[in-house]
């Protein structure tokens, strides 16, 4: 019918402004809820839709793809988009688009809060404070380590990675990176060293990840490139989580191979390793990294731009290949 409004599936419940723009410009497959939609729930919705927002917990495998044959563009709420099967949507011509930038201050600031958090103890101090059996300040009370002037080692010189290394001139320290993507070095301030991988976790006393998750990143850092790392070292992680070899981290954390961890993702997500919640040298989160109500109403916002440019047939703005 003439001034039909496109047809909208949304996997997940977006932030309130999100959601406005949502109820104005389509129509909705049905409610999205708060809760990750079962794979028969979401191969379901995508089969009745124009277009469609999916998140970083959606499977949209071949199967999925190919039993969608309306839908035009599958517009990932997120900047990685390892979710989705690339190979089966350019073959069926399904065009997939993620959020970059609106999310690299929420997430480098985030990457910065566990770093101090780990180095400086803040979880097991609240949580003393909190179980009343604090008796007051001690000179040897949770001594933790200072990262001013210290060497930080950034893996992954993304939006993200380079977002990380611009806060580190507040605290002094030395930026070493290593990315796998070619980079001209007159982009980069001179000041940032590249370094090998086994080099930058050699001479690094705080590693951060900031890489995709591909097939050449899934565990690229695994027993041996722990055992690279100093003892005092702390690693950070707020990539994905399936780029560290979970196991292996839990037994270095164990064995004191390095001295902490904080991580926002994890290989298993919700689930963790087996022994990983009990290390009190490792703060952990619940995937918080664009977890600010600015950043996630602008990624809900350029979803929606991508999908009005496709269903106008224009280029997409931000397609992925």
């Amino acid at each position: 019918m003439p001034g039909a409004r496109p047809t909208l599936y949304i996997s997940r419940l977006l932030p309130d402004p999100v959601m406005a723009v949502v109820r104005q410009q389509f129509q909705l497959v049905a409610e999205p809820f708060g809760t990750v939609p079962a794979q028969s729930a979401l191969r379901e919705g995508l089969c009745h839709a124009d277009a469609a927002i999916v998140t970083l917990g959606d499977c949209v495998d071949a199967e999925t793809i190919h039993v969608a044959p309306r839908l035009k563009i599958l517009a990932n709420y997120a900047v990685g988009y390892n979710n989705i099967d690339l190979a089966a949507a350019q073959q069926r011509g399904l065009i997939v688009t993620n959020t970059p930038d609106v999310l690299t201050d929420a997430t480098a600031d985030l990457t910065w809060a566990l770093l101090l958090a780990t180095a400086r103890r803040v979880v097991e101090g609240d949580a003393l404070v909190r179980s009343g059996h604090w008796t007051g300040w001690s000179p040897t009370q949770l001594l933790g380590a200072e990262v001013s002037d210290k060497t930080l080692g950034i893996i992954g010189m993304g939006r993200i990675g380079q977002a990380v290394a611009q806060r580190a001139v507040g605290f002094r320290m030395p930026v070493l990176y290593h990315t796998g993507r070619a980079m001209a070095v007159s982009s980069l301030p001179r000041e940032w060293e590249y370094r090998s991988l086994q080099n930058l976790l050699v001479e690094a006393d705080v590693v951060t990840i900031h890489v995709p998750l591909t097939p050449a990143t899934h565990h690229l850092i695994g027993s041996r490139e722990l055992s690279w790392m100093r003892p005092t070292a702390f690693l950070i992680n707020t990539a994905r989580g399936p780029i560290v070899d979970e196991a292996a981290l839990v037994e270095a954390l164990k064995r004191g191979i390095i001295a902490g961890a904080g991580l926002d993702v994890y290989e298993e997500e919700p689930a963790l390793h087996p022994g990983l919640a009990q290390l009190k040298q490792a703060v952990l989160l619940p995937h918080l990294g664009s977890a600010t109500l600015q950043a996630r109403v602008q990624m809900g916002l350029v979803c929606l731009k991508n999908i009005q440019a496709v269903l106008d047939g224009r280029p997409a703005p931000n397609q992925v290949h």
